[in-house]
């Protein structure tokens, strides 16, 4: 039963949300290595992200495009549009910016397996989104924040280090004498390294979860608004459209989820712990999501067996 827990998503991540509100006090000796944790994470989680599907170069350059304005333009201005109308913290609406400048969470590639969809469009899609998130996460900063004094080539650099250098590092853990053994355990250490990243965060804030509800309710509306809300929305306007089809599922994902992990050691690093607030909130919602999403597939299916 424990080691079920212990390897099992879902339950990992409860758990560090529980671990941070309980013994939260401890989070503050993990905040320097939060940034170590997620280029692990990132470097691992990528391997996921295979080279055969970038070619050829003609096929490929519609999803990575599809990918980047789903990820940034539709989820990037619903969630900013959202916060600023329901938040008025500045540093709350930073961690927003920060979400919407986040490149997507890497478990829209192994749920589009899971829910069935197109694979190789959520991979493209995936990617497309990532190289994007180097030049566009500093402009949405920069267009955002203006009054934070965060310049955008510091955070061009903390691109480069925590997505570019990642991705091109997991190419090397695809080579063949080490692949199977990354395959065998590449789950559980982004499953983990997350687990720290999301303690710290909610650690660190542990007071706005405990005495500040109201804060904790508007944080929760946006993310919500801009996840369930917007992926039922987007279905129907994609079935109206396009009809029915394999590619509706890694299209949904990559329009409502985005790397929570990423955005917590992002908007600490630039704005501070509070900032990271809607980030670690960003976490259960999307687990949420995947879970609601998993749910309906698996009901969907029984129906018709």
């Amino acid at each position: 039963m424990l080691k079920k827990l212990l390897l099992n998503r879902n339950s990992i991540l409860v758990m560090a949300v529980i671990a941070g509100l309980a013994v939260g006090n401890y989070a503050t000796h993990l905040k320097a290595f939060t940034i170590y944790f997620l280029a692990i994470a990132m470097t691992f989680s990528t391997t996921g992200i295979d080279s055969k599907a970038l070619w050829p170069p003609k096929k490929i350059i519609g999803p990575l495009l599809i990918g980047a304005l789903l990820n940034y333009l539709v989820f990037g201005t619903i969630i900013l549009v959202l916060a600023w109308l329901l938040i008025p913290d500045k540093l709350l609406f930073y961690g927003f910016v920060v979400i919407a400048a986040a490149p997507p969470g890497i478990a829209v590639i192994p749920f589009t397996y899971i829910l069935k969809g197109d694979v190789n469009f959520a991979v493209l899609g995936t990617l497309g989104a990532f190289l994007a998130s180097i030049p566009l996460a500093p402009l949405y900063v920069d267009l955002f924040s203006q009054t934070s004094g965060i310049s955008p080539m510091q955070l061009f650099w903390l691109m480069v280090k925590l997505v570019l250098l990642p991705l091109l590092f997991s190419r090397l853990l695809l080579l063949k004498p080490i692949k199977p053994i990354v395959f065998k355990i590449r789950g559980k250490v982004v499953d983990w390294s997350f687990a720290f990243i999301i303690f710290t965060a909610v650690g660190m804030n542990r007071q706005v979860f405990f005495t500040d509800p109201k804060t904790l309710l508007l944080v929760t509306l946006v993310l919500a608004g801009s996840t369930f809300l917007l992926g039922a929305f987007f279905n129907l306007v994609y079935i109206k459209w396009l009809g029915k089809n394999s590619k509706l599922i890694p299209a949904n994902l990559l329009t409502t989820i985005k790397s929570s992990g990423f955005s917590v050691v992002t908007a600490m690093t630039l704005f501070g712990e509070k900032a990271a607030v809607p980030s670690a909130v960003l976490a259960v919602i999307v687990l949420s999501y995947l879970i609601y999403l998993s749910i309906r597939v698996e009901r969907n299916s029984s129906r018709y067996k």
